[in-house]
């Protein structure tokens, strides 16, 4: 991957001849300009909004408390309308009047809270205010998204939000073939959400250009860093010309990121946090997690058979996501639950797009309501009603156990977790426990006991929480 993006020149932007653009088109609602600071401060603590920065004594503008006061035209208000929300979520009361203001920004809140629409609906705006599209003309918005399930994600939230405008957008992804997105190209798209290595390949073969961006939003970019994105990006960013508006997103914010940001951003951000800037799980998540006592290849078939006993107390017809760690773990895990008489189907990086795209169908529509994944389903798959999560295997770092998780209990409901947590995660366990203590979860004696001596731990103990029977020999998760 780092071959990538090799022979795109640099530019020097003073030498450009670009189109002048506007950025900043916020009108503050009479109501929220009548708002005592006072009032601000105590809606800011009521939604847990934590204003991190904004630098060089410029204000942060006031939060709007609902729909009116956020002074979006016409068309918005109806489409906001026509989705039936009844109240903007914390990031997007915060978050709206930065980004029409025109402010970079880096917006930090948990998966579910309402990202999208919270970067998306300023675009609208900044969109319709700039001149059209002329031949050649590559997007005026860049959305950069780390997966192809979440770049797709993002379009159908476009395409829902833009008709009204006569917007167009596009999505661009590998796995799939490349003629229909670059006719879209070709034809002007105003909107491109794009993965980094399939945008570079197109970037490099001519097929668009990047000169007309004025408005970038990276979606999820920590997780972007994870995937070894980051020089991919820096080579995309340094097609854009440097007066844009950044807006950078995600649900954690590691410190690895915080130069990339520095980078980027160059306009004075302002750094909005929803909820503490500590790592923590959605609290409507009650988190279940069984200490498995085995090793090796025994440790795996103690696992495969509380899966088992797991799957007969919870199977009801709803939606439950299994996460393996590897491509090969998740396709075995699926055979074999599938020769158990479970509807389950199997999404990771290795299955054609059209595979993945069917399967997602077929999960969101409940004809299939099990769903084994690798990671490539942690973040930015939005499936309203699933029941549960089921850790199989556990991650490699503690922030994608969060972003796991958080694929149940979203938009206010609840959900449950289940993780089988081994001697190869003990490098978890402490992480893990302060997440737990965080969220006022049981925590087995087996995993403070990995906590303690950094990577031992006791084994043996089977943590839940609540009480019950059990589903298995040697008990489970108190719960049963």
């Amino acid at each position: 991957m780092g071959a990538l993006g090799q022979n795109l020149k640099n530019i020097t932007w003073e030498s450009q001849s670009l189109s002048t653009f506007v950025k900043d088109f916020y009108y503050e609602h009479p109501d929220v300009a009548r708002m005592t600071d006072q009032e601000v401060d105590r809606f800011r603590q009521e939604k847990q909004i934590c204003i991190v920065n904004a630098n060089n004594g410029r204000s942060c503008p006031k939060p709007v408390r609902n729909f009116m006061e956020a002074s979006f035209p016409d068309y918005i208000m109806n489409s906001i309308m026509n989705a039936g929300f009844k109240e903007p979520s914390a990031i997007q009361a915060q978050g709206w009047p930065v980004a029409l203001s025109g402010r970079d920004m880096i917006g930090i809140a948990e998966t579910g809270s309402g990202k999208t629409l919270a970067f998306l609906l300023p675009a609208i705006v900044h969109i319709n205010a700039q001149e059209h599209l002329q031949r050649g003309d590559g997007p005026i918005c860049l959305v950069l998204a780390p997966t192809r399930e979440l770049a797709v994600q993002i379009q159908t939230e476009c395409d829902k939000f833009c008709a009204s405008s006569q917007i167009k957008t596009t999505c661009v992804y590998g796995g799939a073939p490349k003629h229909a997105q670059i006719r879209d190209l070709n034809s002007g798209r105003e909107i491109v959400i794009a993965t980094p290595g399939r945008l570079i390949d197109l970037l490099e073969s001519g097929c668009t250009n990047l000169k007309r961006v004025t408005y970038l939003c990276l979606d999820e970019a920590d997780r972007m860093l994870d995937m070894g994105f980051e020089i991919q990006v820096r080579k995309i960013v340094s097609q854009i010309r440097p007066t844009r508006q950044t807006l950078l997103w995600s649900a954690t914010w590691p410190k690895s990121i915080a130069s990339l940001a520095r980078d980027l951003c160059k306009e004075d951000p302002v750094h909005i946090n929803i909820g503490s800037d500590e790592l923590k799980a959605n609290h409507r998540i009650t988190q279940y997690v069984d200490v498995i006592a085995s090793t090796g290849y025994s440790a795996e078939s103690e696992k495969r058979s509380k899966l088992n006993a797991l799957m007969r107390n919870i199977m009801d017809g709803r939606k439950i996501i299994i996460f393996s760690q590897t491509k090969r773990g998740c396709d075995q895990l699926t055979r074999e639950m599938r020769q158990d008489g479970y509807p389950a189907l199997a999404i990771h990086g290795d299955k054609q797009q059209s595979e993945r795209d069917w399967v997602l169908k077929e999960f969101r529509e409940g004809k299939s309501p099990i769903l084994v994944a690798t990671d490539v389903a942690a973040r930015g798959l939005d499936v309203k009603d699933i029941k549960c999560v089921i850790n199989y295997d556990m991650p490699g770092q503690i922030e994608d156990y969060v972003h796991r998780i958080g694929r149940t209990g979203r938009a206010g409901a609840s959900g449950e977790s289940y993780s089988f947590f081994t001697a190869d995660n003990a490098n978890l366990a402490r992480k893990l426990v302060d997440i737990l203590k965080e969220a006022n979860q049981q925590i087995p004696e087996a995993l403070h006991g990995f906590a303690a001596s950094g990577g031992g731990g006791k084994g043996g103990y089977r943590g839940g929480k609540g009480g019950g029977k059990g589903y298995g020999k040697g008990g489970g998760y108190g719960r049963y």
